[in-house]
């Protein structure tokens, strides 16, 4: 997910635009939840669980976390002693001690048990790029998940170890994930997007001695070759000693046209090192504090963090979320834009199949063949909740409404964003022409450091555009000035931060101790400082501004980048913009800004006066851009992010680094052409 910054003017975000009707209210699991334990409104299920209140004794986050197992049907093979282990500071909390669990047994095994009626229920529905749709049932996805652990076991790995996922988005890394888990190896996701230096570094940094990759996938109608890339990165890398190829462009068929790159001593195809092992094994009970998940940040702002996460804390975290958040029912189809590469892909596979949901996954690109291809899914699929970046929307809006013409969206109920700036208006035209003024956008802000959101709101409450809302359920979240004292004011602006843990946090980074205390927690005494501006205004609605260290000190002042960047966006003809700092020897730094026009606006040095002036009368004069260049495409993710560090070393003529994580390579060729 990384890190949700919103920056609208408070005047266009003012009006509360979702107001869900009584009957909606009631017919969801939160509300459910609410009525079991007897809370009455939004403000008092927040405060029961986040806060211990004196004379009510079902109150308080260990409350909160120790329900919650009972509620959503959690298992343990093991029971847990107590709740935590916070002896050592919120820092290093010991979540469930004493407890043993699988992630593997909850969101498979149990599923397709002979007796349970989930069993030959379709757990995920894929889509490929090229049209082709295959279904897997929990009883395939547990013998398929079997067999990758058979495979691993044969191969060495056991409790601890790494493997790696640099995998193209198919059904098969459902199975290697959970594999994985039922082996007690440590799963290191990598995405699929990442170029060789990208890859290199996470597989030198996990030391993964089994890597899973395939011989490609299709994007944009052509084949991408990840195996040789997978290669180039185990050269750079060392380490691994096996790979599992997956052949999804047909490359094992000696007649096939794609040739790839083979170590006969390393490399095995899927179908004879997994397809051949047997169908039956038993899934370990590990300890709750048993690692994971090695999540590596993203790495578009530095050296990517390798983020260590633990069975039960996935487990419940992912779990909630969903059930509560995005409301999953049981006959509800879940798709959220990601790789298993990001955040987003375990958080959806576990939070889904914990309830024995149905999760759709699509390989290819969202214009392809046309701009429709998602409209056109949702309508096919039936779909119920859909998730993207606010980037992707933006782009999507861009390609005009006729689009969505012809297209049965009905099928819908909620709505999900994360990773990107909202603007107002881009926020409007996903709550209007995709959720037909119906569905509530849950836009949420985390990141991969809890595999989950601070920042959630209930589809039970009103929205403003661009709102996340509240803190999500036993979240202990504040808004806290540069002393560490929670702000007084309504719109005051401060650092989000988490006043306690919560059990998805990460136990450490995977460099060590460090490293992890002084990122997360050396601002403020036993606070996570999560690095994002904050605000609260005077109905209760939390807004994001950016991260605090990115802010740009022209002359003395400072402002985020996302202000200017939201400044821009409310001229009409703006449709997305990005702003950067320029060294400037008057003011120590300078504003620079890349626009990209709405289609029926032309580029005229008149228009870059207008959105000069715009920036400076919303912001002050001195925040005036220096300069407006106009470009057709940003650097962006696979995901959909944004790469601002590059569109700044492209603008200062920095070494640009790694930008293997460029989805689209040809912008920083643009950006160096800016008009």
């Amino acid at each position: 997910m990384s890190e949700n910054t919103t920056e609208p003017s408070l005047e266009d975000v003012d009006e509360i635009v979702h107001e869900p009707d009584s009957e909606f209210v009631e017919s969801t699991n939160v509300a459910a939840f609410m009525r079991e334990y007897g809370i009455d409104d939004y403000d008092d299920l927040i405060e029961r669980t986040t806060t211990d209140l004196e004379g009510v004794e079902q109150s308080g986050v260990d409350w909160f976390w120790d329900e919650l197992v009972d509620y959503l049907d959690i298992e343990f093979y093991e029971e847990y002693d107590e709740i935590r282990d916070d002896s050592e500071g919120p820092q290093f909390t010991d979540w469930y001690p004493g407890g043993e669990l699988n992630v593997a047994h909850n969101v498979v095994d149990r599923h397709a048990a002979v007796d349970d009626e989930r069993r030959n229920k379709v757990a995920t529905i894929w889509e490929g790029e090229d049209g082709e749709i295959r279904e897997v049932t929990y009883h395939e996805l547990r013998r398929q998940s079997n067999k990758v652990a058979n495979a691993l076991e044969q191969r060495g790995i056991g409790t601890g170890d790494t493997v790696g996922l640099y995998m193209p988005m198919v059904p098969e890394v459902v199975s290697i994930l959970y594999g994985c888990f039922k082996v007690g190896a440590i799963a290191v996701p990598i995405f699929s997007g990442f170029g060789v230096d990208a890859a290199a570094t996470r597989i030198a940094d996990s030391e993964c001695s089994v890597l899973f990759t395939g011989d490609g996938f299709y994007r944009r109608g052509d084949p991408v070759f990840l195996k040789s890339a997978a290669d180039e990165a185990i050269e750079e890398a060392g380490y691994v000693e096996h790979t599992i190829v997956f052949d999804r462009l047909g490359a094992s068929d000696p007649k096939n046209e794609h040739e790839i790159p083979w170590t006969d001593d390393r490399d095995e195809w899927w179908a004879e090192a997994v397809g051949t092992r047997d169908d039956e094994y038993e899934t370990k009970s590990l300890p709750s504090d048993q690692e994971s998940m090695l999540l590596y940040s993203s790495g578009t702002t530095g050296k990517p963090k390798g983020i260590v996460h633990t069975h039960a804390g996935v487990q419940v975290q992912c779990a909630k979320e969903v059930h509560f958040g995005m409301d999953l029912k049981p006959a509800d189809r879940f798709f959220w834009v990601s790789d298993i590469g990001w955040m987003m892909g375990p958080w959806t596979l576990i939070g889904t199949h914990t309830f024995g949901g149905t999760v759709f996954m699509y390989e290819g690109a969202p214009d392809h063949p046309e701009p429709d291809r998602f409209w056109e899914m949702i309508d096919r699929h039936k779909l119920t909740q859909f998730g993207i970046s606010p980037t992707a929307i933006r782009a999507l809006r861009k390609h005009g409404d006729e689009w969505l013409e012809g297209h049965d969206l009905s099928s819908l109920r909620i709505l999900g964003s994360t990773g990107e700036p909202w603007d107002p208006e881009s926020w409007r035209w996903f709550y209007e022409h995709v959720g037909n003024g119906e569905c509530p956008i849950i836009n949420i802000s985390g990141g991969t450091e809890i595999c989950g959101c601070f920042l959630m709101p209930m589809p039970t409450e009103p929205l403003k555009p661009c709102t996340l809302g509240g803190p999500g359920l036993g979240m202990d979240i504040d808004v806290v000035d540069h002393e560490g004292n929670s702000v007084k004011a309504d719109n005051e602006r401060g650092f989000l931060v988490a006043r306690d843990s919560c059990p998805s946090m990460t136990k450490s980074l995977w460099s060590g101790d460090e490293r992890y205390l002084e990122e997360y927690w050396s601002t403020f005494d036993d606070m996570w400082n999560h690095g994002d501006w904050a605000q609260k205004d005077a109905d209760g609605f939390w807004f994001l501004h950016g991260r605090a260290d990115d802010a740009l000190n022209v002359a003395g002042r400072k402002v985020g980048p996302a202000e200017v960047e939201g400044a821009l966006i409310d001229h009409e003809a703006v449709n997305q913009a990005a702003a950067v700092g320029a060294p400037d020897e008057t003011t120590g730094t300078a504003v620079v800004t890349y626009v990209i026009l709405e289609d029926e606006y032309e580029e005229s040095d008149e228009l870059r006066e207008e959105l000069r002036a715009q920036v400076g009368e919303e912001l002050g004069k001195p925040f005036r851009p220096r300069e407006v260049l106009f470009v057709d495409e940003f650097p962006k993710t696979q995901s959909g992010k944004i790469i601002r560090r590059a569109i700044e070393a492209a603008y200062t003529g920095e070494d640009l680094g790694d930008m293997s994580s460029i989805e689209n390579p040809e912008a920083l060729e643009e950006l160096e052409a800016a008009r």
